[in-house]
C-alpha cells in the first residue's frame, strides 16, 4: 500500500540494528540510513561507532556535542591535520550570539573540521583540543577501544588520566605529536590493557613514562612505536623486554637507543613478527642477536644504518627462516653477499624493497629469483648496479610477482621487461620511473601478457609512446595509470586507453606537451567513473577540452591543472559546475575569478609561487 511502513511494522528494532551494523564500516551508508526516518535515526546515534574530526577550530565543544549525541562510540580519531567542513556550519560564533543554536547535522558521524587560513599560530593553539574536550570523550565514551589523537599540542596528563580512569577498555592508542608527560601514559598502564602503543614527536615523554606503562599492561602490550622522543633511551627497551613478552611488532627511530637496549628486545621478546629501526647507532651484534632469538619474526625494515655490514644481515637471513617481508633502505654497507644469505635461508620471503643500497648488484637479485618463488612484490629503487639479468631470474623463479617498482635503474631495458612479462603473467601493479633504456618494446609485452595489470606507472620514461599504450588498452583492465613526462605520447594513445579501459579511477598525464583537446573529449566519452586527473603542464590544452572531459567524468574528485596556459577561469568554473563530487581543484591562483572563490573556496587549492 502507497505509504504504508512496511518495514519499521515487520521488523523488530535488533534486526534493523543488525542491518545497520553491517553498513557501519560506510560513513555515507550510515548518513544515509539515519535519514530514513526518526527511528533509523535513533539506532544510528546509538550504534554508530566511529568518528573522525579535525583538532583544531572549537574541538571541546564539537567532542562533547559528539559523544552526547552519539551514545556507542568505540573508535575516536582526532587530528589537527584534517581538512574539511568548517566549524562554523557546526557551532555559532562566540562574538555573534543567537537566540537559537545551530545543532549538528543528524546523520553526521565523521565530522571534519579546518582551520581558517588567517589565524595566526598562537591564536590557532587557542582553538585546538584541550584536556576539557578529552575528558568530555573520557566521561561520555566509556567503551572506548581505539583513540587515535594526531597533532593535539595543548593535551597534557590530566587529559590522559581522565580518559586512563574512565575507558577501562582502551587498547589502541596513538599519540603523535602530542606533548604528553610520564604520568599519564603511566595511569593508562595502570588502568587499561593497551595491546597498541604509538608514540611519535613525544617530546614530554621520558624513560619514566614508558618504563611505568610497561610495568603495568605489560603483558598485553602487543604494537611499540616509538619515534623522535628525543628523552627515550635503551632504559625503555630493557623495560620492554623485561615485561612484554607477547610484543609481536616494534618501530624504533632514535638517535639514543643502542645495541644494548635492541639485544634485551631480541632476548625477552621472542614472539617478535615486525621489527622496523632507524637507528644510526646499532651495528652488527645487535642485528645478530635478533636473528639468534627472534626466529618468529616475518617483518625487518632497515633505515638509513650506516654502522651495520653484512655480518648483521647475514645472521638475520640465517636464522629468521619465516622472513616474509624485508626492506633495506640507505643501507650503504650491504651487498650481495648478505643478500644472498638472505635468499637462501628465507624462502617464504614475499615481499623485497630495496633502496638506494649502492652495493647490491645483480648477483643478489638473481639469487633472490632462484630461491624465492613465493615471491609477490619486488621494488628496486635507485639502483644503478642491477641489470637484466636480475630480473631474467625473478621472471623465471618468481612466477605469481604481482608488483614490481623500479625507480633509476638505469641498466634495465626492454629484454627485462619482455621476460617479466612473459614470465610473472599474474602481474598487477607496475611502475617504472625515469628508466630511460625502457621503451615501446617491453611494455607492449606487458600489455600481452599481463592480462591483470591494472596500475601502471612510467613517469619520465621519454622512449615508450603510442604504440605501448595501445596495446595496454587493448589488453589490460587499467584502473590506474600515470605517463608523467612521457613525451613521445600523443592523442592517439590517450584515445587507446580511453576507449579500451572504461575501468579507469586515476589518471596523470601531466607535461605531454602534444596532448590536445580531443584526448580529453575520448576520456570524457569513454572513462565515466574517472575520479582523480593531473593535467598539469599540458601546453595545448584548452576550455573547450575541459567541458568535453567533465560532461562525462561528472564523478571527478581530483584536479590538478597548473601551467596550462590556455585554460581560463571560464575553463575552470566549468569544471566546478559539471563535477558536484569534487574536493580539491590545483590551479593557479590568478585564474581563478571572483565569483568562482566564492561558490568553490574549500575546493580551491592553489599553486604556491610566493616563497
Amino acid at each position: 500500500m502507497r505509504g504504508a511502513d512496511l518495514i519499521n511494522t515487520k521488523l523488530p528494532a535488533d534486526i534493523v540494528a543488525c542491518i545497520f551494523l553491517r553498513i557501519a564500516g560506510s560513513k555515507s551508508d550510515c548518513d544515509a540510513f539515519s535519514l530514513v526516518c526518526r527511528r533509523w535515526l535513533s539506532i544510528d546515534r546509538s550504534f554508530r561507532s566511529t568518528i573522525r574530526i579535525g583538532g583544531s577550530g572549537r574541538a571541546d565543544e564539537v567532542v562533547s556535542l559528539l559523544v552526547r549525541r552519539f551514545s556507542g562510540l568505540r573508535n575516536v580519531y582526532i587530528d589537527e591535520r584534517l581538512p574539511v567542513s568548517s566549524v562554523h556550519q557546526i557551532l555559532p560564533y562566540p562574538s555573534r550570539p543567537r537566540s537559537k543554536r545551530r545543532r549538528l547535522s543528524s546523520s553526521s558521524g565523521d565530522h571534519h573540521l579546518i582551520k581558517s587560513s588567517v589565524v595566526g599560530e598562537s591564536e590557532f593553539e587557542q582553538f585546538c583540543l584541550t584536556d576539557v574536550g578529552l575528558s568530555s570523550l573520557a566521561n561520555g565514551c566509556k567503551a572506548l577501544q581505539n583513540l587515535c589523537l594526531i597533532w593535539c599540542p595543548n593535551l597534557t596528563s590530566s587529559g590522559l588520566n581522565s580518559i586512563a580512569e574512565n575507558c577501562k577498555f582502551l587498547k589502541s592508542l596513538d599519540l603523535q605529536g602530542c606533548y604528553i608527560g610520564d604520568q599519564g601514559l603511566i595511569a593508562i598502564g595502570q588502568n587499561c590493557k593497551l595491546q597498541d602503543l604509538n608514540l611519535k614527536f613525544c617530546e614530554g615523554l621520558t624513560d619514566t613514562g614508558l618504563v611505568g606503562l610497561a610495568r603495568h599492561c605489560g603483558r598485553s602490550l602487543k604494537s611499540l612505536g616509538i619515534a623522535a622522543c628525543a628523552w627515550i633511551t635503551d632504559v625503555t627497551l630493557e623495560a620492554v623486554a623485561f615485561h612484554c613478552s607477547s610484543l609481536e611488532t616494534l618501530s624504533l627511530d632514535s638517535e639514543l637507543v643502542m645495541n644494548k637496549g635492541l639485544i634485551s628486545v631480541a632476548q625477552g621478546c621472542r614472539a617478535l613478527k615486525g621489527l622496523k629501526l632507524q637507528c644510526i647507532n646499532i651495528t652488527d651484534e645487535a642485528l645478530e642477536a635478533v636473528g639468534s632469538f627472534c626466529s618468529s619474526l616475518e617483518l625487518l625494515a632497515l633505515y638509513s644504518f650506516q654502522r651495520f655490514t653484512d655480518r648483521g644481515l647475514s645472521a638475520v637471513g640465517n636464522g629468521c627462516k619465516n622472513l616474509r617481508d624485508l626492506t633495506l633502505s640507505d643501507c650503504y654497507y650491504i651487498s650481495d653477499i648478505s643478500l644472498e644469505s638472505v635468499a637462501r635461508g628465507c624462502p617464504k620471503l614475499k615481499r623485497l624493497e630495496i633502496n638506494g643500497c649502492h652495493h647490491i648488484e645483480t648477483f643478489g637479485v638473481e639469487n633472490i629469483g632462484k630461491s624465492c618463488p613465493e615471491l609477490l612484490d619486488l621494488a628496486l629503487l635507485y639502483c644503478p648496479r642491477i641489470r637484466n639479468s636480475a630480473l631474467h631470474e625473478i621472471s623465471k623463479g618468481c612466477l605469481h610477482l604481482q608488483a614490481l617498482d623500479l625507480v633509476d635503474c638505469s641498466n634495465i631495458d626492454d629484454d627485462a621487461l619482455c621476460s617479466i612479462a612473459k614470465g610473472c603473467r599474474n602481474l598487477k601493479k607496475l611502475h617504472i620511473r625515469r628508466c630511460y633504456q625502457v621503451g615501446d618494446h617491453g611494455v607492449i609485452a606487458v600489455g600481452e601478457n599481463c592480462v591483470s595489470l591494472t596500475d601502471l606507472s612510467l613517469r619520465f620514461c621519454d622512449r615508450v609512446g603510442d604504440e605501448a599504450l595501445i596495446a595496454i588498452g587493448q589488453g589490460c583492465p587499467l584502473q590506474n595509470l600515470n605517463v608523467s613526462g612521457c613525451h613521445q605520447i600523443t592523442n592517439a594513445g590517450i584515445t587507446a586507453i580511453a576507449r579500451g579501459c572504461p575501468g579507469l579511477i586515476c589518471l596523470d598525464i601531466s607535461v605531454l606537451q602534444n596532448l590536445k583537446d580531443i584526448a580529453l573529449a575520448e576520456l570524457g566519452e569513454g572513462c565515466p567513473i574517472l575520479k582523480e586527473i593531473v593535467l598539469s603542464h599540458c601546453r595545448q590544452i584548452t576550455d573547450a577540452g575541459l567541458a568535453h572531459l567533465v560532461k562525462g567524468c561528472t564523478r571527478l574528485e581530483t584536479c590538478h591543472m597548473v601551467y596550462c596556459p590556455s585554460v581560463t577561469s571560464s575553463g575552470i568554473a566549468t569544471v566546478i559546475s559539471s563535477c558536484p563530487s569534487l574536493k580539491k581543484l590545483l590551479v593557479e591562483k590568478g585564474k581563478v575569478s571572483e565569483r568562482t572563490k566564492r561558490r568553490a573556496s574549500s575546493i580551491l587549492s592553489y599553486l604556491c609561487v610566493d616563497l
